[in-house]
């Protein structure tokens, strides 16, 4: 392995310096779902050949590095067998710097679009609650689209509702229940974002209390395989909701264990479903169909 002067490197912030693979650690915080399958290949094949291109970019963690950007760089790296990775050091970053550099970083990489939706609901949370100074916000996503050779933003807009959802392309009431889901714990949401539980029962559920879920990812959860044991309606999760101790929301799921009334379903021609729903399971095509809906109906009663 190459000699490593630490003392050196954590006097030279935003120099790009070679860290060791094994003093990298993730983001404490971080949930964005890393590369898999031939995406993952393509990424290990290309740095074996070539190295790391792009440093990636950390944060000092006692005698580690934090990573902030650049998670798939690094398992790449690990997987190839590198021994180092380039990175640039941020010093000194408060906490809701550092989670505008994971955030954002993603949003440029990948679009929102592309998230899934419970990464979708922990974007438009943190935006939301206005947890990111906004002047910093600014200058930190100027200098990411700087490194992705793209042009800065112009012009920072201020929070509400209507405006990020304006920002990301949602309904007002999109952003709504988007905030609420990223309440849920990673258990329930993992449910939303496999489809097994649709968007407006996961937003009753997120007003269970901590334990709640907890007690209720427990009961419908098959310990052996992890699978979800009874699918919830919109009018269990709302049951759901109002239990108020373990017993009663297994109560609640084994007394509501019959089939939903069916949906009503519609056709769309392949060619439009393969240009704009190509991957996506079921939960998410319907949850984009709603989006669409209610902006459309919504422009028609304000009549523009």
């Amino acid at each position: 392995m190459a000699q490593f002067n630490f003392g050196v490197m954590m006097s030279q912030e935003n120099q790009v310096k070679q860290i060791p693979v094994d003093m990298l650690v993730p983001y404490h915080k971080h949930s964005f779902t890393l590369y898999e399958g031939e995406r993952l290949d393509d990424m290990v094949e290309s740095i074996k050949a070539n190295g790391v291109m792009t440093p990636i970019i950390v944060q000092p963690l006692g005698d580690r590095y934090e990573i902030l950007i650049g998670h798939n760089r690094w398992n790449a790296s690990r997987l190839a067998g590198k021994d180092l990775v380039p990175a640039i050091i941020k010093e000194n970053l408060t906490e809701e710097e550092a989670e505008i550099y994971v955030v954002e970083s993603n949003l440029i990489q990948r679009g929102f679009n592309e998230l899934k939706i419970s990464e979708q609901a922990q974007v438009l949370a943190l935006r939301y609650e206005s947890i990111f100074s906004q002047g910093k916000r600014t200058d930190i996503v100027n200098e990411l689209l700087k490194l992705e050779g793209r042009m800065p933003e112009k012009k920072e807009k201020h929070n509400s509702r209507e405006i990020v959802g304006e920002e990301y392309g949602l309904s007002r009431n999109t952003v709504a229940r988007l905030i609420r889901i990223n309440k849920l714990n990673d258990g329930i949401k993992s449910w939303v974002d496999d489809g097994r539980l649709s968007i407006r029962a996961a937003v009753e559920l997120s007003y269970m209390d901590s334990d709640r879920q907890e007690d209720l990812y427990i009961a419908n959860t098959d310990r052996d395989n992890g699978d979800m044991l009874r699918k919830i309606s919109e009018k269990t999760a709302k049951l759901l909701r109002n239990a108020e101790n373990a017993e009663a929301v297994s109560s609640v799921l084994s007394c509501n264990t019959k089939r939903t009334s069916a949906s009503k379903a519609i056709r769309l021609d392949a060619d439009i479903y393969e240009k704009y729903f190509n991957g996506m399971n079921d939960s998410k095509v319907a949850f984009i169909v709603e989006q669409a809906l209610e902006m459309y109906f919504g422009t028609l009663s304000s009549g523009s």
